[in-house]
């Protein structure tokens, strides 16, 4: 009977994204996944060959991890496109080495696209349509709300993790909280945008 395999391709990407998040992903190679799962670098290797399918495989486990993180849980859309701006800024507090790797350019194989990629990806363009039937605005209205809050938000924590912003995540919360009752108001919805946005706590 063939020997079972121990040091699986799940088990060497785990300890890959923990070694990414803890040191960041210089920190990760070989040898320092090896002693991340106390074993050698010939089963890492036999696995994956070279590191640059280990950075491959890195990338898209790190984006599947950040992606997870920010799913909305609540099916009020206007709560459910908030929380993901809280879950942004709470990936590059809490994580900043990951959300370095993913959103700032270190890692060389993942390219999000052009503008337009945020608005057609799956679990966005869903609550963006969401947005559109709620507050019977526009789809491109909807689009706009949607991209300009991303774009914004990734704009202020990313200053944030490159050190150039030395702030809280509370004021980070604040600061995009105003800046989406802005945008709301851009609409001209009949709604009291600014009373629904200060009753959602922090997530």
């Amino acid at each position: 009977m063939p020997r079972s395999v121990q040091i699986t391709k799940e088990k060497i990407l785990t300890a890959a994204i923990d070694i990414l998040i803890r040191d960041g992903y210089y920190a990760v190679n070989i040898k320092s996944i090896a002693k991340e799962l106390k074993c050698s670098t010939q089963p890492i290797a036999w696995q994956y060959g070279n590191m640059d399918n280990m950075r491959e495989a890195l990338t898209q486990e790190a984006v599947i991890y950040a992606n997870q993180k920010m799913m909305p849980t609540s099916t009020n859309c206007i709560e459910a496109f908030w929380q993901i701006g809280y879950a942004y800024i709470n990936l590059a507090f809490d994580t900043p080495n990951l959300f370095r790797f993913v959103y700032m350019g270190e890692s060389k194989n993942y390219c999000r696209g052009g503008f337009n990629s945020i608005l057609t990806d799956k679990g966005n363009a869903a609550l963006i349509d969401k947005l559109h039937q709620y507050l019977n605005i526009s789809r491109e209205q909807a689009d706009m709300l949607f991209q300009r809050m991303l774009v914004y938000t990734h704009g202020i924590v990313s200053l944030v993790v490159a050190g150039v912003l030395n702030c809280t995540k509370e004021q980070v919360y604040s600061i995009v909280k105003d800046f989406a009752a802005d945008l709301f108001s851009l609409t001209d919805v009949d709604l009291d945008i600014p009373s629904i946005i200060s009753n959602i706590t922090e997530v």
